[in-house]
């Protein structure tokens, strides 16, 4: 039975991880939605990459590579985004290429096969261990408290940054704070779903919730309760199948979308 699979440690480590991850991808997940910003976050996944293939390289912990790395792209983007705005979905793609042909390299000059990169590739909750709870737990605390204290700040850059820069928020700080979280959600989400899926689990929950609420509490909220759903779910699917768990968690997530959009599009007619 499905639920035999509780006593397993590596069952519950995955629960935990699921339930961690869901806090940050709704949260993050509202504004990237809301403010449209998914070539953003993709081009910040694919860079991890590059941090990923050092860290195979240098042995180490591949979510430290893959937090130094998006790091610096969120870094990046914050810089050229104010200079280069009629030039950013050409810069956004070279950021994405090179954080992929980066990593490529240093795979390719580390001896032995990189059997454990096809993991943060396509991503498996399941190989979750100890270690990667608490950084995912210390990332989640992170996200979090910066949310909650530059709430007001992120709301005015979100719906209104002209009037946000006239009043002297500081607009461009508040945008490297918020990639800077975009950044380490991600690295949180590579475990669950990979790079390759990545920006699905944080869109997709997130544009369900906002078919049907208007403001951002509880876009979040409902964005929070949509991936938990559809990581849980994926997750005991994919243990009673034997399917790969990351494809199943996003099958779940698309099936709550397209559901929710038909219900939107139905429920006007009604009226």
């Amino acid at each position: 039975m499905v639920l035999e699979a509780l006593q397993y440690t590596f069952f519950q480590n995955a629960l935990a991880a699921a339930f961690l991850v869901s806090i940050a991808s709704g949260i993050i997940g509202t504004y990237i939605v809301v403010k449209r910003m998914s070539l953003v976050s993709g081009s910040i996944a694919h860079t991890v990459f590059g941090g990923l293939g050092l860290s195979y390289y240098l042995g180490t912990n591949p979510l430290l590579g893959a937090t130094f790395f998006s790091l610096i792209a969120a870094t990046f983007v914050t810089l050229i985004r104010k200079h280069a705005r009629n030039r950013m979905d050409a810069l956004l793609s070279a950021l994405w290429s090179v954080g992929m042909a980066t990593g490529l390299i240093f795979i390719f000059i580390t001896e032995g096969y990189a059997t454990d990169l096809f993991t943060f590739l396509f991503g498996n909750i399941l190989l979750v261990n100890s270690s990667d709870l608490l950084l995912i737990f210390a990332l989640d605390f992170v996200v979090v408290t910066a949310t909650l204290v530059f709430y007001n700040v992120f709301m005015a850059i979100t719906f209104d940054e002209e009037s946000a820069e006239i009043r002297n928020v500081p607009v461009t700080l508040a945008y490297f704070i918020l990639f800077s979280l975009i950044a380490l959600t991600i690295v949180m989400v590579i475990k669950v779903v990979g790079i390759i899926l990545m920006i699905a689990l944080l869109t997709m929950p997130a544009a369900t919730a906002h078919l049907f609420n208007k403001t951002i509490k509880s876009i979040m909220f409902w964005a929070f309760a949509l991936t938990l759903i559809a990581t849980v779910g994926g997750l005991f699917a994919s243990f009673a199948l034997d399917f790969p768990t990351g494809p199943i968690i996003i099958l779940f997530a698309a099936a709550m979308y397209f559901g929710g959009m038909l219900v939107h599009c139905i429920r006007p007619t009604k009226q």
